[in-house]
């Protein structure tokens, strides 16, 4: 097995002991990362100097003990909405093609406090504006397991890039099911922490009330690791939430005797794929075989989740992407008659369809005589799913369901078509209108051999116990090994 078919937490052990230098790590990956990008196009920026430079800074430092923790000299890939100080940071847009930003985003700066070596930027739906990462001024990412197919998105980037094994881990973020769709279509972990865990500070904003930033890695360990390290209580983001507890390897127990798990029947209806069902029905029984309490129960409410989203999500990016005008930074537009000409001009070149769509509905949304009769109706949608789901979990500990409702489709199927698109998201969106930790984890392939991921869901502040169920779970499968990895 090569160095990168480890998972991060293996890397870290062997930087550690001395078997593997810091140095031979990130040259791995660099070369992995040569030897692949023309098929995945996982990244957008790839720092080869900058991680080598870094790379000897470690070495020295877990050498002198100033670097003790689990993820010390393992390198990462870091999704192209965080800010990286002195590294381009675009959004995958044209709009930020040239956006170098002075300062890192707390999640960044947390995983270099740990010794982190930053590999690059990898790529993303525009603005985070899409569920294929097809979106991208810089070209579609291809899933690893099949180059034919999408990654998922709009993490994509991400999630190919841990599955392509060019780097050991990454970070993604999570608005609408933006790590745990794209890890279930690359068969990789990917977890969605409670909203306020992980600090959005230096995240470029789509939707502020939905967006978390959060782990991609191999396994579930990886992600409770990352997490441990990326969670922190951040006096710059006034929706950080100061938590008491922030150990989340203790969860890591092959023990889910007594566990309550609730599988709704909403989850299983018209609409999801045979195989998927099979798969993620299959794992609910691996759980039950351990000592977990499986009950079906219905949800209710599933079918408003996509609307509430797209109108909640819509509205705050016509807001958020407001400061995008061409005077402050970014792309301007080279021929323009006055400020607003510069204005309608530079917003029209820089971007692109799929973020001008999303623009123009939530600003419809939000004009006067629709804000009643939308905007305002989805916040109270959005508080009456967070009611079902505090309800569901008086009775259950997890609830257990797909993360998508197929596997990954083919490039180009999802962009002739955004409402089939938008229903994609339909098992995640909910978790992130209330707020909710979330996880996919590998339980399979379909018949054309494309990884299938199951959704374990838990409530605000209970990470513990989704770890603890897809950890659990995760001892009972083999580890899903993409064919491009080798």
């Amino acid at each position: 097995m090569s160095l990168l078919g480890l998972t991060a937490v293996e890397a870290g052990k062997k930087i550690k002991a001395s078997e593997v230098s810091v140095e031979e790590a990130v040259k791995e990956a660099l070369t992995a990362i040569e030897k692949k990008e023309e098929k995945v196009n996982s990244f957008v920026t790839v720092d080869r100097e900058g991680a080598l430079k870094r790379a000897k800074e470690v070495q020295k430092g877990i050498e002198e003990g100033r670097y003790q923790g689990p993820l010390a000299g393992v390198p990462v890939a870091i999704k192209d909405n965080m800010c990286t100080e002195g590294l381009l940071t675009t959004c995958s847009s044209k709009i930020l093609g040239n956006f170098i930003p002075t300062f890192s985003s707390e999640a960044v700066r947390n995983l270099e406090r740990a010794g982190a070596v930053i590999l690059g930027k990898t790529n993303m739906d525009e603005f985070a504006m899409g569920s294929t990462t097809e979106t991208s001024f810089f070209g579609a990412t291809k899933n690893p397991w099949n180059t034919e197919h999408v990654p998922g998105g709009s993490s994509g980037g991400s999630c190919a890039a841990v599955a392509a094994e060019e780097c050991f881990y990454a970070l993604g973020s999570d608005t609408g099911g933006s790590i745990r769709q794209p890890s279930s279509f690359c068969g990789v972990t990917g977890l969605k922490p409670t909203y306020g865990t992980v600090s959005r500070y230096g995240l470029i904003a789509y939707g502020s009330s939905l967006d978390q930033i959060g782990p991609v890695a191999k396994d579930v360990t990886d992600c409770a690791v990352i997490l441990e390290t990326i969670a922190s209580h951040d006096k710059k983001d006034s929706t950080s939430v100061k938590r008491e507890d922030y150990d989340f390897t203790s969860a890591l127990k092959d023990d889910v005797k007594g566990l309550k798990i609730g599988i709704p029947r909403d989850y299983f209806g018209e609409g999801l794929d045979g195989d998927v069902k099979e798969a993620v029905l299959n794992a609910a029984k691996e759980l039950e075989k351990k000592g977990a309490v499986l009950e079906e129960f219905d949800l209710s409410l599933v079918e408003y989740a996509i609307p509430a989203y797209y109108v909640i999500a819509c509205a705050e990016a016509s807001s958020n992407l407001a400061r995008f005008d061409g005077v402050k930074y970014g792309y301007r537009t080279g021929e323009y008659d006055g400020l607003h000409s510069m204005y309608k001009k530079s917003r029209s070149e820089g971007f692109g369809a799929e973020v001008k769509r999303r623009i123009m509905l939530g600003s419809f949304v939000l004009s006067s005589g629709y804000y009643d009769a939308y905007y305002l109706k989805a916040l109270r949608t959005k508080a009456l799913i967070k009611q079902a789901f505090d309800k569901a979990f008086e009775t259950y500990d997890v609830i257990l369901g797909p993360a998508a409702p197929t596997t990954a489709p083919k490039l180009g199927e999802s962009l002739s078509d955004p409402i089939k698109m938008y229903l994609g998201d339909i098992y995640t969106i909910s978790v992130n209108l209330a707020g909710l930790p979330g996880i996919s984890v590998p339980c399979g392939l379909d018949k054309k051999g494309l990884p299938i991921g199951v959704q374990l869901i838990g409530n605000c502040f209970e990470e513990k116990k989704i770890i603890r169920a897809a950890y659990a779970y995760e001892q009972t499968r083999e580890f899903l090994h993409c064919t491009l990895a080798d």
